[in-house]
């Protein structure tokens, strides 16, 4: 149980990781 909610966890926060660096990237440029 625990497990699968992490894993959900973790790749809902990398894809706003993902989200965030190519906002910030879009900035930059």
């Amino acid at each position: 149980r625990d497990a699968k909610l992490y894993e959900i966890g973790a790749g809902t926060s990398e894809i706003r990781r993902m989200l965030i660096g190519r906002e910030l990237f879009e900035e930059t440029r």
